[in-house]
């Protein structure tokens, strides 16, 4: 369902292991807006909800709620630095257009609802 490359599994453990938590989980998750209609959400959660999907990747674990799987399925995250900066980036087989930045997408049945990125 979702791939994740080794860069981005890195980055993800570091994130995790400074949640500070005992049982923290990454919610890869989508919602309304941005420039394309539809923006990812990459969080720290706790708390598995029902009607999650646990995707247990070894060194970490991954939440996707049931509903946001036509968006994501097959969804490769990976992270890259850029001199001073880094980050994930998504590629999203569903995508059928991604803004510039990649942070959102709309697909070919589902636009979303277009807000200007903050």
């Amino acid at each position: 369902m979702i791939q994740v490359s080794e860069a981005a599994a890195e980055k993800i453990v570091e994130i995790l292991a400074s949640a500070d938590t005992q049982k923290s989980f990454l919610r890869v998750g989508v919602d309304e807006g941005g420039c394309s209609g539809l923006s990812y959400t990459l969080i720290v959660d706790e708390q598995q909800a029902e009607g999650d999907i646990l995707l247990d990747k070894g060194l970490f674990r991954i939440l996707v709620h049931n509903n946001t799987v036509p968006y994501i399925d097959g969804l490769e995250i990976d992270y890259e630095e850029s001199g001073m900066l880094g980050g994930f980036t998504m590629n999203n087989p569903n995508a059928k257009v991604s803004c510039g930045c990649g942070a959102s997408f709309r697909m070919a049945n589902y636009r979303g609802e277009v807000k200007k990125c903050d």
